[in-house]
């Protein structure tokens, strides 16, 4: 489950060490380590990490299936993370050491910036491959945080990026040898400390006001 460190000012919420799908009690967690991100003072920022072969893998597929009843309350769920992410009073930084998938390309998406590994894993949005159709909020948020031919490619496609042609499209802001994502996150965090506060986060509600409310709006069933 996921944890909470911190490094000096920076934050540094380690997401788990499986493929750290979006399960429920995962949500709950990282939600949880967010309210005490958030209720912190002074310069701050945050870093979100993993360990092991994922990032994340994003929606937990075997839970929906066998929860069909809460299909609207679990995206919506969802969907309240990523804006919560996206319009946090402070920068926040992934730092994508494995394979991110799905939501969790997306989660990465609502970060200010992403470090990834240059040599291995991939980050890729394979709903065109798996038949599960975007949600207005999750197209919402791809087109709002890539460029229009980059968020074309990526999800009519469902390409699998590396870390050097992800940053080459400007998926992720660095591709860095796998010792050094982490660290170069933290470094990126640590320039940005003093940006916290209610400036910033006024300054990313309006910048991001119409998905904000695209996220926070009514669930949509999928297809």
């Amino acid at each position: 489950m996921p944890t909470l460190d911190r490094q000096d000012n920076v934050f540094v919420l380690n997401i788990g060490d499986g493929e750290n799908r979006f399960h429920p009690d995962w949500l709950a967690s990282v939600n949880a380590a967010l309210d005490e991100v958030e209720k912190a003072e002074g310069p701050r920022a945050l870093v979100t990490a993993a360990t092991g072969k994922f990032y994340s893998n994003g929606l937990d597929l075997e839970w929906l299936g066998t929860h069909a009843d809460q299909h609207e309350n679990y995206r919506s769920s969802v969907h309240q993370l990523f804006a919560r992410v996206l319009s946090l009073p402070m920068i926040t930084v992934a730092a994508l050491q494995g394979h991110t998938f799905a939501a969790g390309a997306m989660f990465s998406l609502a970060h200010d910036f992403r470090v990834m590994r240059a040599d291995r894993g991939f980050w890729c949005l394979p709903e065109a491959d798996i038949n599960i159709p975007f949600t207005p909020g999750m197209s919402a948020l791809i087109q709002s945080r890539l460029a229009p031919q980059t968020a074309h490619e990526a999800m009519v496609t469902a390409r699998r990026y590396g870390g050097t042609d992800a940053a080459a499209a400007g998926i992720v802001d660095r591709a860095v040898d796998e010792d050094a994502v982490r660290s170069t996150a933290v470094e990126i965090a640590q320039a940005q400390l003093g940006k916290a506060g209610d400036t910033l986060g006024t300054i990313k509600a309006r910048m991001y006001a119409s998905l904000l409310d695209t996220l926070r709006g009514a669930p949509r069933p999928l297809g």
